[in-house]
């Protein structure tokens, strides 16, 4: 299926409610730190997810050991609101990547320029953002929808 990645998230119930997502989807959660908040089992409790061993994000310290990590076969898409592509005009692939930057800066500009040519984003109006969760439902469930027909 598909990998979602979140790249240093803040807000621990947008990281719930994503992580739902990949539950519902059998996608897979990658969670690049600093994170914003602790996942020890207390703070899990508190903020409701009582499944979050079933789904078994993986961890990663850098944006670097990642992408170490991903085989060359595999696509990563870069998700952002500083380009024109929109994220329905990819064609997705089982195993792709879909990742997404921190709620409060969205993803560096040193790695969107590196990868320009992987870069998708969700039209809206000018001057507005969606949040976090939200543009990762968008996004995940048009792959769902490709990768099920």
């Amino acid at each position: 299926m598909l990998n979602v990645v979140l790249l240093r998230p803040e807000i621990p119930p947008n990281t719930g409610n994503i992580g739902r997502l990949c539950h519902a989807t059998g996608a897979s959660l990658h969670l690049i730190g600093p994170l914003g908040f602790s996942l020890d089992e207390k703070a899990l409790r508190r903020a409701g997810l009582d499944y979050w061993r079933e789904l078994s994000p993986v961890l990663w310290d850098s944006y670097g050991s990642f992408r170490q990590s991903v085989t060359e076969s595999a696509r990563v898409w870069l998700l952002t609101t500083k380009c024109d592509r929109a994220y329905w005009s990819v064609d997705f692939q089982h195993g792709d990547y879909l990742v997404f930057g921190s709620e409060t800066r969205g993803l560096p500009e040193s790695l969107l320029e590196a990868g320009e040519e992987d870069c998708l984003t969700i039209p809206q109006v000018a001057g507005r953002s969606l949040n976090l969760a939200t543009s990762v439902g968008i996004v995940l469930y048009e792959g769902v929808r490709q990768l099920t027909k």
